[in-house]
């Protein structure tokens, strides 16, 4: 028997949902619709702490539960990397990307009883050389299609990414030790270690 939520989740991403599984949080699924384009000199730090809060104001409405939005960023030389157009744009992605380092901007927004508490983090990814086949390899997996800068840390690319620096749950798109700390201030119970 599953149990009852006690959060709602601004967001479809079967990641997001394990990932707030993994520390005990049941999910009521609410995906927010919202416009997620970049608004004119807008910083990419600015950009994904605006989308998390507004998918969290989208997916609040009408629900007594808290509600998590969340987004997260590729960047790379100050320019934002979304989810991939198509095999051009993620091959042009993963290009950029290869042989260097990138940062990965994740951003929490939680509404609740106490307001509307915030987080943002940032973690340095480090790539290895990716060549042609391999991207090419890599888009025919379909994992790609629908990740933010054409990657998955946690599917196949993670033979691509020789190491990081900060928060690997970022990555994969919730940072769980600072999302942790938001639920509990809004009164989200979150697995604690006892038995």
């Amino acid at each position: 028997m599953e149990a009852a939520p006690t959060l709602r989740l601004a967001s479809a991403s079967p990641r997001r949902r394990e990932l707030l599984a993994s520390i005990g949080v049941a999910v009521e699924i609410a995906p927010a619709d919202i416009d997620e384009s970049c608004l004119e000199g807008e910083s990419p730090e600015h950009f994904v702490s605006r989308l998390a809060r507004e998918k969290a104001e989208a997916g609040h409405r009408g629900s007594a539960l808290p509600t998590l939005g969340a987004d997260t960023v590729v960047v790379c030389d100050g320019a934002i990397f979304g989810k991939p157009r198509d095999e051009a744009h993620a091959r042009e992605m993963l290009t950029a990307l290869s042989g260097r380092s990138h940062l990965v901007l994740s951003a929490v927004a939680v509404i609740g009883a106490h307001g509307v508490r915030e987080c943002r983090v940032a973690t340095q990814v480090f790539m290895r050389r990716i060549d042609d086949a391999e991207m090419a390899a890599y888009w025919a997996t379909g994992e790609p299609a629908d990740k933010a800068g054409g990657y998955a840390v946690q599917g196949r690319a993670a033979i691509f990414v020789e190491r990081l620096e900060g928060s690997y749950s970022a990555v994969v798109g919730l940072p769980l030790y600072e999302t942790a700390s938001l639920l509990r201030a809004q009164g989200v119970a979150v697995w604690d270690g006892a038995l």
